[in-house]
């Protein structure tokens, strides 16, 4: 049974960051322990006993870290503002590892434009998100079929998911993450458009 205090979850669990969990177990592939959930970046001060909801979180964050390693091999979220990067390289720290495959979905980056953006190091793809949720992009840019997946528990899915993402390799344009900050839009209200 693979035990989180032995992955690149480790840490994270240790910091109470890993929240709200849809998948926090390990998964269908031996070693791997995967996580479905929310992570939060930055914690609200603390008033005695009270336990406050984060400051700042991500959300739709879908994970995965193999037992005896200290790092996570793949991980995809949700970014209402690219300037989050920054929040994330930080309270995910040393979890993150050069060879990992880190696909940042930003609410306020052009649609028609993708990226990779270093901090720290650490490369991430830097890709637009319309009204589709993290699960149904990260599908479609992987080319995984939905269908298929369908048939598939929470961590199958997530294991088809981070098995595609090892091999994904596309060479989008390279900015810095001031640069990227440089060409942020405005953060859209994703609910502006929806009936009532």
């Amino acid at each position: 049974m693979t035990d989180i205090s032995k992955t690149g979850f480790a840490k994270l669990e240790a910091e109470g960051r890993l929240l709200n969990p849809v998948l926090k177990s390990p998964t269908h592939k031996p070693g791997r322990f995967g996580f479905r959930g929310d992570i939060a970046l930055k914690f609200a001060p603390k008033l005695a006993d009270e336990a406050r909801p984060p400051e700042l979180k991500i959300d739709q964050v879908m994970a995965a870290s193999q037992e005896g390693e200290t790092t996570i091999s793949f991980f995809t979220t949700y970014l209402h503002s690219f300037e989050y990067l920054k929040d994330v390289a930080e309270a995910l720290g040393d979890a993150l590892t050069p060879s990992g495959k880190y696909f940042l979905y930003c609410n306020n980056i052009d649609l028609s434009k993708k990226f990779r953006a270093t901090y720290n190091g650490i490369t991430y793809y830097i890709l637009p998100i319309d009204e589709a949720g993290v699960y149904a992009e990260i599908l479609d840019l992987l080319y995984l079929d939905k269908q298929t997946l369908k048939k598939k528990d929470t961590a199958g899915k997530l294991d088809a998911i981070a098995d595609a993402a090892a091999s994904f390799d596309e060479s989008y344009p390279e900015i810095t993450y001031e640069e990227g900050l440089g060409i942020m839009l405005p953060v859209r209200n994703k609910y502006e458009h929806r009936p009532v």
